[in-house]
């Protein structure tokens, strides 16, 4: 492995603050003043990364730090590239809402792993994970993030240039804060919080001045997305009924004055403005009606952010890209790297929402780009596996091209020290929707019932699971080495589990049917035994890996959720062994010979814990 190095003398302080840093994450790869192949910087226009090699010199030409910082993962992975992106502002977004908060080390660590791939901005996305002052219950036994912390993360993500910006919600997704009797007052729905009341912007003032000295950016995201029936609660108990159009321009009014005192420059999701301007309040309608008066009446210093982790046409996002145009605004883009509602990275899936997306970014010569990562159903996924797609998205946005696969994993490997087609391939472990077919998701199956099997039956009668136990096999195979990271660890004996799981469930009911008595005690004696080690198993690497991420706050959840599976299996034992009537299992047999296809049942919405 080659040792670069570079001359501190020789490059600017803010170079040698960031490359200090690298050095403390890749001691390995990168010395100060001495080793063996020099790392030669200089400037070049803002947009333009660009690496070359003569002999023991690598020169990096690059317009700012972040350009620079790629370069030299570009120097790692043994790459030469001359790659221009035309983003001003190439960023993500961490969800440190659905239980997981991640650790300040393991943040630092992201950070840093970001820069190297040319990113220089990051959210961190807290609907009530930090600890407000006078406001106890904010981040109650929540894993709050600390101003001190938020402090600590901003210095050292400065270092590397990339600007850190807070991502809360002054309107709605507040129903973990607005369960709590206190704040009675301010709340209209169970998520939503009431407009004109003087209390409420109290509360968001207070938010505004916390982030505002928590961090160096004059930036920050305030949310109010998805506030489906704001107005509809006590606000209409008290008020009697008003346009939404109307309350929700009011209220951002009193919130961006708020923000323009205290020198803060609001983003806000934008869909509930083209939500409210159609019937069945679908954001993504093309035909949606905003009345003029109410377009007037949006905040000029305002950045309007479309997010879109859905769509798969270039042209759709051409098209509603120009829509927020046609508002007035050049939208902030927030596309996503999905994590959400999986263990693991969907790599199918970013790619199919992605690349259509930046190619529609660059036509349309939009200058800020994030990719979210969010976290709904409980933050299970392992996040460490979304850093191929986010090595993934970073190369789409400076120019390469979705098939370049042996430029990804090389970068990959040097900045992650992973196996980029291992990565994306686990993906595999959810299955996308395919005509009438459900989609397949591994905790459907997972957090499954084992008596009740709603699940199961309905993977059954779709005829999907003989495929997809092979599929997971195949994947299991992949993961045979015992050297493996902790995050490749977890997603290995969750598969060690799946695979019987599945194969005992088919035998349960079918023999169960035919009232085979030794194959029903063989379940009982045998393969439920099994089973709950291996579930055991399961959980004790899952709690590994959250720990080395993540504060304990949270886990609790996914911990309760595998108890409760561990419970009923021990509970089916029991029954089996005591030969009692299976009310349960009758009940699947009658759905099964209907040809009833049931539907598939999620295990928390995204907006709980």
């Amino acid at each position: 492995m080659t040792q670069f190095f570079w001359k501190s003398e020789s490059c600017s302080d803010e170079l040698n603050s960031a490359l200090r840093i690298v050095r403390r994450f890749y001691g390995d790869r990168i010395a100060e003043n001495s080793g063996e192949t020099e790392l030669e910087f200089r400037k070049a226009e803002s947009n333009v990364v660009k690496i070359t090699r003569n002999g023991s010199i690598c020169r990096i030409e690059a317009g700012c730090l972040s350009g620079w910082l790629r370069g030299v993962s570009h120097a790692f992975a043994g790459v030469e590239a001359d790659e221009t992106a035309p983003f001003e502002t190439l960023g993500i977004m961490l969800d440190c809402s659905r239980n997981k908060v991640f650790s300040l080390s393991y943040l630092k660590e992201m950070l840093v792993k970001l820069a190297l791939m040319g990113y220089n901005m990051a959210m961190l996305y807290t609907e009530d994970t930090y600890t407000l002052p006078g406001e106890p219950f904010f981040g109650y036994m929540r894993g709050a993030f600390t101003m001190e912390e938020l402090k600590e993360a901003d210095a050292f993500a400065g270092q590397l240039g990339i600007e850190l910006i807070g991502c809360i919600q002054t309107l709605g997704h507040l129903e973990q804060i607005l369960a709590y009797g206190e704040y009675g007052k301010v709340r209209d729905t169970a998520s939503v919080l009431m407009v004109d009341e003087p209390e409420t912007y109290k509360l968001i003032e207070k938010m505004i001045l916390f982030w505002k000295k928590a961090l160096s950016s004059r930036r920050l995201h305030i949310g109010m997305d998805e506030t489906h029936d704001l107005g509809r609660g006590r606000f209409l108990d008290h008020n009697g009924y008003e346009s939404a159009f109307e309350l929700f321009n009011r209220h951002l009014s009193r919130v961006n004055q708020l923000c323009e005192e205290n020198g803060i420059r609001p983003i806000i999701w934008s869909d509930m403005y083209f939500r409210l301007g159609n019937k069945t309040q679908t954001y993504y309608d093309l035909n949606t009606n905003i009345p003029q008066e109410v377009r007037d009446r949006i905040p000029r210093n305002v950045q309007l952010c479309y997010w879109d982790y859905y769509n798969t046409d270039t042209n759709f996002y051409e098209k509603f890209i120009g829509l927020h145009r046609e508002l007035g605004f050049d939208p902030v883009m927030g596309s996503g790297v999905w994590t959400w509602s999986r263990f693991w990275y969907d790599h199918v899936q970013t790619a199919r929402t992605v690349v259509p997306c930046i190619q529609a970014c660059r036509r349309t010569g939009l200058k800020e780009l994030f990719f979210t990562m969010w976290g709904d159903n409980g933050g299970y996924c392992a996040y460490d596996s979304s850093l191929a797609g986010l090595e993934f998205a970073s190369g789409l946005a400076f120019g390469h091209e979705a098939d370049e696969t042996a430029f990804f994993a090389a970068r990959f490997r040097s900045v992650c020290g992973e196996d980029f087609e291992l990565f994306t391939e686990l993906g595999k472990i959810a299955v996308p929707k395919a005509g009438d077919a459900p989609e397949i998701r591994t905790e459907h199956l997972l957090w499954d019932d084992p008596l009740l099997g709603i699940n199961h039956l309905s993977y059954r009668t779709a005829g999907q699971l003989d495929a997809y136990r092979k599929s997971l096999a195949g994947l299991l195979e992949r993961l045979v080495t015992a050297e493996l990271s902790p995050a490749l660890r977890t997603v290995r004996s969750l598969i060690r589990f799946l695979i019987p799981r599945i194969g005992f469930q088919t035998a349960l009911l079918d023999a169960y049917r035919n009232s085979d008595a030794a194959v029903l005690r063989r379940l009982a004696d045998v393969e439920i035994p099994e089973l709950t080690a291996l579930l055991d198993e399961f959980s004790e690497e899952f709690r590994a890996d959250w720990l080395r991420c993540a504060k304990p706050f949270g886990l609790e959840v996914i911990q309760e959720r595998n108890a409760g599976v561990r419970t009923r299996l021990l509970e089916l034992r029991r029954r089996l062994l005591e030969s009692a009537p299976l009310p349960e299992l009758d009940a699947q047999l009658r759905a099964l010979d209907a040809g009833c296809h049931t539907p598939v049942r999620s295990y928390s919405g995204s907006v709980l814990r």
